[in-house]
């Protein structure tokens, strides 16, 4: 009788383990498929965005050519550029910012600290770009708003509010023991170097997602970076650069080219990810023993 219970509990568990991978192979083909259509339609070699056949007929690199030759109307190369330097650049601020704040915010104890994460815990909950008529026109009355200030204006506005967001690397700081810190400090260690040399090294998964998430908001952005351009085309993101692939002067000859430019603005992020998931695996590891 006891037999035939685990044989019948085996039998159930198995039956729901091939339940579970059958429903995750089927969200794993809706999630994929999407994006890999995207990759076929780049290469699509039929123009427009409307044709007899869902799929590609037949295959070609002009799309990736035009792309990146045809530079009359659409200048996607320049419009690439402008976003990888203000992402660059946006990234190492935006994560010096989110860090040193984090960490003050779980180590040090100072007058209105807690008033300080309230109200930016509050601030966090609406989304940005509901003060972005009030940034744009106080841009215009700085000089911020014409020619090449328009990248430092980018670059201000997404690297400015970035510090209210240290809630999740506090979170992490937090988790390590105060007792490093305690060490340090007794071996005649500074705040900065117990920061520099002490926590940093410890806190590599964290550095990881701030860099992630602080160069995807540039490298993403649409609304911020079309009101603060607005018709100066030789300041335009990649962002505004395939929304306008997409307008109906341009989509029948460049939706083809849209999706090329949707394949070859994931590298970049894709690399980095790459790049920094090592670090990632290092950090955690590094944690455990710490």
């Amino acid at each position: 009788m006891k037999k035939q219970a685990t044989t019948s509990y085996k039998a159930k568990k198995r039956t729901v383990n091939i339940l579970v991978h059958v429903l995750l192979a089927v969200l794993a083909v809706i999630w994929v498929f999407p994006i890999a259509w995207v990759v076929m339609i780049s290469f699509r070699s039929e123009k427009g965005s409307y044709t007899s056949s869902f799929l590609p007929k037949s295959f070609t690199l002009d799309n990736y050519k035009k792309l990146f030759t045809d530079t009359t109307i659409l200048n996607f190369p320049k419009m690439f550029m402008n976003t990888l330097i203000i992402a660059i650049i946006v990234c190492i601020i935006s994560t010096l910012f989110v860090l040193a704040v984090s960490y003050c915010m779980s180590r040090l104890r100072f007058k209105m600290r807690k008033k300080y994460m309230n109200i930016a815990m509050i601030l966090g909950l609406f989304p940005g770009f509901m003060s972005m008529i009030a940034v744009y026109y106080i841009l215009k009355a700085v000089g911020l708003s014409e020619g090449s200030m328009i990248r430092v204006a980018l670059i201000m506005v997404y690297s400015a509010g970035s510090g209210l967001g240290f809630y999740i690397a506090k979170g992490f700081f937090d988790t390590i023991p105060k007792a490093l810190d305690e060490a340090a400090f007794l071996d005649g260690a500074t705040k900065f170097q117990v920061f520099t040399k002490v926590t940093i090294p410890l806190s590599k998964p964290i550095i990881v997602y701030t860099v992630l998430t602080s160069f995807l908001g540039p490298w993403l952005d649409f609304i911020f970076a079309k009101v603060i351009c607005r018709a100066n085309a030789d300041y335009y993101t990649v962002a505004i650069g395939l929304w306008r692939m997409l307008e109906k002067e341009y989509i029948d000859n460049w939706y083809t080219c849209f999706a090329a430019g949707a394949v070859c603005i994931s590298i970049p992020i894709a690399i980095l990810f790459i790049y920094m998931q090592r670090y990632y695996v290092e950090g955690l590891t590094g944690a455990v023993k710490g």
